[in-house]
């Protein structure tokens, strides 16, 4: 298990063994951060991900669980930002950010391993997610349950789904905010 404390760099490689890096693959660089240190460079990845590329307006994108959220900044081996993910003091993955050109299986599963690893370090026995409609079938089939009832966020009608940490698998992310 990795253990992130505020500030930590910490490099990762698939399976988190150097050794496992097969051709092609991209070395990561996973910082836990916090907003007020890191900002400048979550907003930057955020907007060019929720922003313009999906139009999600600005106003909706940030909101006031950013100040006591925990976030994860992967880096690629140059350093430079490529992607951000939060998880929330109540459990919720959220706003997983990935740059167009490093949507690869490898950072998505990096960026969750960091964010479950926060949030078992934490204490959480379970975590949710927001996911489109579409979604909700995929996300029932990994071991996830629907919370409450079918909501808008952004013009996007949206379902919150929860599951144990010891179940989550979810190989594909797409349908994730």
């Amino acid at each position: 298990m990795i253990i992130f404390q505020p500030g930590n760099r910490l490099k990762v490689r698939h399976n988190d063994v150097a050794d496992n890096l097969e051709a092609g693959q991209m070395a990561l660089i996973i910082k836990n951060v916090d907003w007020t240190s890191a900002k400048d460079k979550l907003t930057k990845l955020r907007e060019k991900v929720f922003v313009y590329e999906w139009r999600i307006p600005k106003e909706v994108e940030f909101d006031r669980q950013d100040t006591a959220a925990y976030h994860i900044l992967l880096l690629d081996e140059a350093g430079a930002e490529i992607a951000t993910g939060r998880l929330t003091p109540e459990g919720e993955i959220g706003r997983i950010a990935v740059l167009n050109s490093c949507r690869k299986p490898e950072v998505y599963q990096q960026l969750f391993a960091a964010l479950l690893a926060i949030a078992e370090q934490q204490g959480m026995q379970t975590v949710s997610v927001q996911c489109e409609l579409e979604g909700v079938n995929y996300y029932q089939q990994q071991g996830f349950r629907p919370v409450g009832a079918v909501y808008m966020d952004a013009g996007i009608p949206r379902q919150r789904m929860s599951c144990s940490i010891k179940q989550f698998s979810l190989p594909k992310v797409e349908f994730t905010h």
